[in-house]
């Protein structure tokens, strides 16, 4: 029992690979939780960590030792979650990475709904739009828009959304701007750019037909709903998927562009670091794929 204790605790290390950070995931001091990393080393006999007082570095051994501890680990808590019933009563703090916009348009009316069907959950929430290292930060899971990672090789994703995306403009805009019959008429227009649209060229589809046009966006951001307000206050026309724009489009403040030809949809990822996932990371996983894909 106690070589698996040092395994929990050498696996949060080398993940993060820094001892303070480490340390407040676990609930310890640094200075207990480093004399235990070294009671390990004596007893292996192995030097598993670099350590600096910059740094940790994972020495050749340390990194095999963690490639093959994780994964027990990760299963010997599974193993404890079902033998304490947390399965069917699943609590605990779940740490959650998400898109500021996607976690205000869409992810807060279901987290309230999540917390009420499982009142033993509490939460600790980062909407931001850094994406943050999971390999290195103490998140359960990040919900993340666009395409499914591919680095590092150890990272899981399960789609759990499509987001479909229209053009959409002010009156007051398209009352000054050219005609705009076709997508090809999009170069003559102030176009509003956010995150994961590309520069090149926007592609347009409509039924079997596509059409990719190359443009220049007048206004570069990395934020959704500035994109949004933009185009409500007639600077030009946004990519928007059809929930965030919805608000705007029943007041009249923004319009379909160019409605019989649509963009792509855009894929949401829940990204975990593992695929044995805890109790209560596996339902709300299931939980917002439910949701999502149904809307």
């Amino acid at each position: 029992m106690q070589l698996l204790n040092y395994m929990q605790l050498y696996v949060e290390v080398a993940k993060t690979k820094n001892f303070r950070k480490a340390a407040v995931t676990l609930g310890m001091s640094s200075s207990t939780l480093s004399r235990n990393i070294a009671a390990l080393e004596k007893e292996i006999g192995v030097r598993l960590l670099h350590r600096s007082t910059r740094r940790v570095e994972l020495t050749d051994a340390g990194q095999a030792y963690f490639n093959r501890c994780q994964g027990i680990v990760e299963e010997a808590n599974v193993a404890h979650e079902a033998l304490r019933g947390d399965a069917a009563r699943p609590s605990g703090t779940l740490r959650v990475s998400m898109p500021v916009d996607l976690a205000i348009n869409y992810l807060a009316p279901l987290l309230a709904e999540f917390a009420i069907a499982y009142p033993l959950i509490d939460f600790e929430l980062d909407a931001a739009s850094r994406r943050v290292d999971l390999l290195a930060e103490p998140f359960d899971l990040a919900i993340r828009m666009g395409p499914a990672p591919t680095a590092p090789s150890t990272l899981v994703a399960r789609q759990i959304a499509l987001l479909e995306r229209q053009l959409y403009a002010a009156p007051a805009y398209l009352d000054r701007a050219p005609p705009l019959d076709h997508p090809d008429d999009l170069i003559r227009h102030a176009l509003c750019a956010a995150p994961g649209i590309r520069q090149d060229g926007w592609t347009l589809f409509k039924g079997a037909a596509s059409v990719t046009v190359p443009v220049r966006a007048r206004f570069l951001m990395n934020n959704v709903g500035l994109s949004r307000a933009l185009a409500a206050e007639g600077a030009g026309i946004a990519i928007l998927d059809n929930v965030i724009a919805r608000e705007e489009l029943a007041s009249g403040r923004l319009l379909r562009v160019l409605p019989e030809w649509r963009l792509a949809p855009i894929p949401v990822h829940a990204i975990t670091d593992t695929r044995l996932l805890s109790a209560r990371t596996r339902l709300f996983v299931d939980f917002l794929k439910a949701r999502l894909l149904a809307a």
